[in-house]
């Protein structure tokens, strides 16, 4: 393994204090747009019936949100769906009603509305009690996967460094589902899905941080913990990079050409992926460091074996 020399290495943790104060404002601003704003919840979690309907030419938004006003829909949420020709249509929960029937009324309304040529696509339905479990078991698979990466990493590194590790997982957390608040994106299955990939990729990233930094705690003999923390960032960006790059370009491609229904999975991983590479560096690190994590903590108790001295002596 090459040993950096101090010239040759990055000051990362020089910087922590500002990333600090950068990373607890934007926590902050998340949580406070979550209390106010809340989240967008889709279908999956709310509950209601989404439509998706055909036309021969480019649709008017304006004119379909205000036939089905009149029609007594003023809930309704239009939108387009990948193309000018392609219409979603969401409407709330509604008791009694059968999504065919809704669908049907639906279709009778936009042709009334002056729109002959218009085919419906899709109907989806979702019961406000299976939202519900969905919303509820969702949550409940972000808090088992932490714990589960606490222990994990606690057993397998040390202790600061699991609590480093899930400090920047929950601040990645966070600021993924704040960006969905503030910016009002709708949040279904497929973004929860996107947040658990966050935390996956993130902690990954951070797993190979913490591994360098052990391993250069027991071979470099002098130095202080953050020299050595520098020296092992510096040491794996090149890394972190090309993955960070090449996932991000990937996703890029989902983003613009993937299409709406995964458009909201690839702004999740988008963002993700650069909160989780600026945690790993940052945030996990900087936790470690402020928790006391040295160079006693990382090497391995030599265990003295009854007897021991004595074979020495024979041989």
């Amino acid at each position: 393994m090459k040993i950096f020399k101090m010239k040759d290495t990055l000051a990362f943790m020089s910087y922590r204090k500002a990333s600090t104060i950068i990373s607890i404002i934007l926590v902050l601003a998340s949580v406070i747009s979550l209390a106010t704003n809340k989240l967008n919840f889709g279908l999956d979690f709310t509950g209601g019936t989404l439509l998706e309907v055909g036309f021969s030419q480019p649709a008017d938004l304006g004119n379909i949100r205000e036939v089905l006003e009149q029609g007594g829909y003023p809930d309704a949420v239009v939108q387009l769906f990948g193309s000018s020709e392609d219409v979603l249509i969401r409407l709330g929960q509604r008791d009694n009603v059968k999504a065919e029937m809704l669908g049907n009324e639906i279709l009778n309304l936009l042709q009334q509305g002056g729109n002959a040529n218009v085919e419906m696509r899709r109907i989806e339905f979702v019961g406000a009690n299976v939202g519900d479990e969905l919303a509820e078991q969702g949550g409940l698979a972000m808090l088992t996967a932490l714990i589960c990466i606490l222990v994990y990493v606690a057993f397998r590194f040390e202790w600061r460094f699991a609590l480093g590790s899930v400090t920047a997982l929950g601040h990645d957390v966070i600021l993924t589902l704040g960006l969905f608040s503030v910016l009002g994106l709708e949040f279904d299955l497929t973004v929860l899905a996107a947040v658990l990939a966050v935390i996956g990729y993130s902690l990954n990233d951070t797993i190979v941080v913490s591994d360098r930094i052990r391993e250069n705690f027991r071979k470099i003999r002098k130095g202080e913990a953050e020299e050595i923390i520098n020296i092992s960032l510096t040491q794996t960006l090149s890394r972190t990079m090309i993955t960070s790059l090449t996932t991000f370009l990937v996703l890029l491609a989902l983003f613009f050409k993937g299409g709406a229904l995964i458009h909201g999975f690839a702004t999740a991983l988008l963002f993700g992926i650069v909160v989780g590479t600026y945690s790993s560096i940052y945030v996990a690190s900087t936790v470690a460091l402020a928790l006391g994590i040295s160079k006693e903590d990382l090497i391995p108790e030599v265990i003295e074996v009854e007897g021991a001295d004595q074979d020495e002596l024979r041989m």
